[in-house]
This record gives structure tokens, C-alpha cells and sequence, in this order.
């Protein structure tokens, strides 16, 4: 009986602190690691969101950006970060699904970290060349087979999602577009204009003025719905491919095992944020959409995307070397 009490007091006396660090949290500022350098659409984003996110939670977001590496070396330090939930990442279609498909990286994006929420999506859009004389995608794929090895692609980089959306319309079609790969989606755009390539499947955020100032036309957009921006434009499931589903999401993780309370407060004060219709605007200029999700619906979303773009970039012999 002695040894049962003893037992149980010792227990209680190791269950004690981790309740009053949930019953607490969060004490402190939060550090938000960001994958890429301040200024751009994914910064911006992580700002607008952890300001709202930081007054419900009683406690500031740091925003700490680490570019570098497609995202790695911010992946790296949230992934070896204390899981007391005050180190968390903004993840997105890059560090958690792309960068994971198409190289060996030092970390693991499912195992190592610990799934928030979903913050949002923005479609990718099939565009081509004004001058080009196709309307549709079905008029596309034709003109592509009517004139082959003369139509090319540009992308942001080998192994991004503007190269992988591509090379999923191609393997769902079985035609052939000639790949050119620049470092960054602002030159492939420059050269599509140009006429040096006919068509891209960029991000909407960055192909929206030009698609505005007529000198790129789109042909669909990916996703389930239509865009709110591009009203007009069908899905690619509208025109015929069930499941082409590419889009550029954010969201946000931490360390592998951060406490279940710990995370269910993170993530019912980041979905009342995302439901704020001040957010929806801000976020607006970056053409992407809330999206919230429980902690368990990101993580299979990671998952799916993880094998279905590893799934791809085998198929396709897709890989980056380093």
C-alpha cells in the first residue's frame, strides 16, 4: 500500500508541470520561422496572419525569416526546436511537399514535426502566350500534338510546383511540352511574355496582372472551385481531369510532439482568426483563400501531397541532385 502511494505521488509530481504549462501557455512570445526572405507573398502572409493570431493568443508571434536551401534550413531548425510550442514554422507546398518528392533532404516532413492548421491556397493557373491561338485547354492539348516539339514551358525551377504541374498535365495527356527552367518564377513569366516560351502554370498571385493586362491567357485554373478572381475560368476538373488538384498552400507546424492541449489551443485561436473577414481581404492580394483545417486534416494533407508529388516525380524521373 506504502509502495502504491509513493507510486502514485510520483506520478502526480511528473504530470504537474507538464498541466500547468498547458493551463499557461503561452507565456511568451512565439518564434514563426519563415522559409524565405522578407518582402515577398509568403512573408506577407505569415505577418498577417500571426498579428491577429498573437492578440487572440495574448502573446506576440516573433517572425523569424531563414531562407535557404528551398526551404531546408528552416525546416531543420523548427524540426530540432523544443516542442513546448513556442517554435512553430510556416509550411508550405515547397517544404512539405515539393522540396520532400524531389530531393534528399535532411529531414523528415511528416515524422518530425507536428501539424497546426491550414492557413490557405491559392490555384495555379494554366496560361499561355496572347499570341498563341488556342482558347481552351482541350485546344492546348491539340495544338500542342498538331505541332510537336515546338511548344515549350517555362517553370520556376526544376522540382517546383509550376515544374510539377506541368509534368502532370503532360503524364495525364501523354503529349510532350518542352521543359525550360529558370531560377525564379519572374524570369519564366518575362519570357512567356516575350514569346520565348507558350505556356506556364504559375501561382494566380503572379499571374494575375498580366492575365489583367491581356498579355497572357488563361485556360484553367487547379483546385475544386473556381476562383473567386478569375470568375470565368474553369477548374481543370471542369474540363475533363478528375483530381488535378495543385495548389500553393501555407500552413503552420511545429517540432514533433508538442503537447495535444498545447496544439488544440494554437489551432482553435488560428481557424477564429481565418474565419475574420478582414483576413480574407488582406490575404486577397496575394490571391489566396483561407482554408482552415484541424491539426489531424493537415497533417493527411501533408501526407497526400508528399506521396502523390513522390509518386509523380518518380514517374516522370524527376531528381535533384546535391
Amino acid at each position: 500500500m506504502k509502495r502504491r502511494h509513493l507510486l502514485q505521488a510520483a506520478c502526480a509530481a511528473v504530470a504537474l508541470p507538464r498541466l500547468a504549462t498547458a493551463q499557461s501557455y503561452p507565456s511568451k512570445p512565439i518564434r514563426y520561422i519563415v522559409p524565405v526572405a522578407a518582402g515577398g507573398g509568403n512573408d506577407m502572409i505569415a505577418r498577417v496572419v500571426t498579428e491577429r493570431w498573437g492578440a487572440l493568443l495574448g502573446q506576440p508571434f516573433v517572425v523569424d525569416n531563414q531562407s535557404g536551401g528551398g526551404g531546408v534550413i528552416a525546416s531543420q531548425t523548427t524540426a530540432h526546436a523544443a516542442p513546448d510550442g513556442y517554435t512553430l514554422m510556416q509550411g508550405y507546398v515547397a517544404t512539405h511537399g515539393t522540396t520532400p518528392a524531389t530531393r534528399h533532404i535532411p529531414y523528415d516532413p511528416i515524422k518530425q514535426f507536428t501539424p497546426i492548421g491550414m492557413i490557405g491556397a491559392t490555384p495555379n493557373v494554366l496560361v499561355v502566350n496572347a499570341g498563341l491561338p488556342v482558347q481552351t485547354v482541350k485546344e492546348f492539348i491539340d495544338y500542342v500534338k498538331r505541332n510537336p516539339g515546338k511548344v515549350s514551358y517555362g517553370s520556376a525551377g526544376i522540382g517546383s510546383l509550376t515544374h510539377l504541374t506541368m509534368e502532370l498535365l503532360k503524364q495525364e495527356t501523354g503529349t510532350f511540352v518542352l521543359h525550360v527552367p529558370y531560377r525564379g518564377i519572374a524570369p519564366a513569366i518575362n519570357d512567356l511574355l516575350g514569346g520565348q516560351t507558350q505556356a506556364m502554370f504559375p501561382g494566380l498571385a503572379a499571374a494575375l496582372p498580366h492575365l489583367r493586362s491581356g498579355r497572357m491567357r488563361a485556360l484553367a485554373v487547379t483546385g475544386k472551385s473556381r476562383s473567386a478572381q478569375l470568375k470565368d475560368v474553369p477548374t481543370m476538373q471542369e474540363v475533363g481531369f478528375k483530381g488535378f488538384d495543385a495548389m500553393q498552400w501555407y500552413g503552420s507546424l511545429g517540432p514533433a510532439g508538442i503537447a495535444a492541449d498545447v496544439v488544440k489551443r494554437l489551432n482553435d485561436t488560428q481557424v477564429a482568426v481565418l474565419k475574420s473577414p478582414d483576413l480574407s481581404e488582406k490575404l486577397s492580394a496575394e490571391a489566396v483563400e483561407p482554408w482552415p483545417m484541424s491539426p489531424q486534416q493537415f497533417g493527411d494533407y501533408i501526407r497526400a501531397e508528399v506521396a502523390r508529388w513522390t509518386a509523380l516525380a518518380k514517374a516522370r524521373n524527376i531528381r535533384l541532385e546535391e
